[in-house]
């Protein structure tokens, strides 16, 4: 064990470190934190209508006194949602554009407007439909149509009519998650072109007598308008060559076999191997990973919000927040279990102080004092469970929730929710998720009580 710690010290940890501080990937990390504001909000809205309309009009029926009691409030929670989930990329796209001009040390406000301006041209502003009549209409009824601008078209004896509309955004097709490698692409594209030009100093230079509020604004006009004509000539030539608009393009191409290969049971795997590795170093292995969690399995979480909340299919199984409820629940390594394993079996003075300490923190997922004040860092005996325990509870979970034994994670729930009900409310209230979570429970107990009872016999060094 003292030689595998020894080579990956040597050969993995820089790499890790490295990774873990690029500037790039830390921007998109943060610009996921940043709205958690807004993602909290629409969480806590998808839950509290999930209890107040979708339970009672399921296990009671349509026009229940519950549901129809709780009417305003569900509407409130309906506008919160509309204004936080259903438009994450669009909140995104200026959270990154802040993030990443900040990166660069350019002003993070144009930063954010540049960003987002850059992911709406993308957006395409017309729709076309075509509606089959069942009977055909008169020829005065046909004038009056055309002249609206629709068209009536006639195929095998049935009349059609087609229309189209321009000056309006799609919201559900491209202002939720469903856009935002579009918006992550654009972003970089449109701030990094502003942040080069800002750093070459290609701006309007204004007096020194000037109020900074305005100088900035003046400064910003030459790269930010250079950065959106790049954005928009790249929107408007991939059409023309391609056929379709860059933006259905790479949710098509790009982002749905992303998800995809998420699903699998190898890129669980991966993830919880990875984060616990590099916890184990004293790196923040969630943090590290974040851009990874979030730009994926986050996309997919807030797919799942937005279909709970319009009562649609659930498209995905395995999201973000499956991550915080049935893997790792009391922390990375599901430490709190390591804790109540110190409690009844250990028989050293330091580790049961720290066991008496860590296990409030514990019950709210804070795991800091048992890592590194056990520590847990870097301590060989403690290294294979801490790896092992929460790659058992992620196999557990993924396939009891793939078999169907449990719901998919559908609500974002906050991290610090007692272990508990974290996995109850973050599938909307599905009791086999307490059952499922004991499970995990049991099985991090039983991989921990050995390792924690052998430690009895190591010396205590000063």
């Amino acid at each position: 064990m003292n030689g595998l710690v020894n080579w990956m010290e040597k050969y993995v940890l820089p790499t890790a470190a490295k990774i873990g501080s690029e500037k790039h990937l830390v921007a998109l990390r943060d610009a996921f934190i940043s709205m958690m504001p807004a993602t909290m909000a629409g969480a806590v809205a998808t839950l509290l209508n999930a209890f107040m309309r979708d339970f009672p009009n399921t296990y009671i029926g349509e026009g229940n006194k519950i549901t129809a009691f709780f009417e305003p409030v569900i509407g409130i929670n309906g506008l919160v949602w509309t204004g936080t989930l259903a438009i994450m990329a669009v909140i995104f796209a200026a959270s990154f554009g802040y993030n990443l001009a900040k990166a660069y040390e350019v002003d993070p406000l144009s930063g954010a407007i540049v960003s987002l301006v850059a992911f709406i041209m993308g957006i395409p502003q017309t729709a076309t439909t075509a509606l089959e009549l069942p009977e055909k209409i008169s020829k005065e009824a046909v004038n009056i149509i055309t002249s609206a601008g629709a068209e009536v078209a006639v195929k095998d004896g049935v009349q059609t009519i087609n229309t189209a509309g321009w000056g309006f955004f799609p919201f559900s097709k491209y202002m939720g998650a469903t856009s935002l490698f579009t918006a992550i692409i654009f972003g970089f594209v449109s701030v990094l072109i502003f942040a080069f030009l800002m750093k070459k100093n290609i701006i309007i230079k204004m007096p020194d007598s000037v109020p900074p509020a305005v100088s900035k604004a003046f400064a910003a006009i030459i790269p930010g308008a250079v950065a959106l004509y790049v954005s928009g000539i790249i929107y408007f030539v991939f059409e023309k060559f391609v056929g379709m608009p860059l933006i259905d393009w790479i949710t098509e191409t790009i982002q749905k076999p992303l998800l995809g290969l998420s699903q699998g049971y190898g890129a669980v795997f991966i993830i919880v191997l990875l984060v616990h590795v590099l916890w184990f170093f004293g790196l923040h292995g969630t943090n590290i990973m974040g851009p990874v969690l979030q730009s994926v399995y986050g996309v997919a979480m807030v797919e799942n919000s937005n279909a709970f909340q319009q009562g649609q299919a659930i498209p995905y199984k395995w999201v973000a927040g499956s991550f915080e409820a049935f893997v790792w629940p009391g922390g990375a390594g599901v430490t709190l279990i390591l804790l109540v394993t110190i409690l009844i079996f250990s028989k050293r003075a330091d580790y049961k102080t720290v066991g008496k300490l860590g296990i409030g923190p514990g019950l709210f997922n804070i795991n800091e004092p048992v890592m590194f004040g056990l520590p847990v860092v870097l301590n060989p005996m403690f290294g294979i469970p801490f790896v092992l325990a929460p790659i058992a509870t992620a196999t557990i979970a993924y396939f009891a929730t793939v078999a169907g034994l449990v719901k998919p994670v559908v609500v974002n729930v906050i991290w610090v929710m007692p272990t508990m009900l974290s996995g109850f409310l973050a599938t909307g209230g599905d009791w086999r998720a307490i059952v499922l979570t004991l499970v995990n429970l049991v099985v991090a107990f039983i991989i921990w009580a050995p390792f924690v009872i052998a430690a009895n016999k190591t010396e205590i060094i000063d």
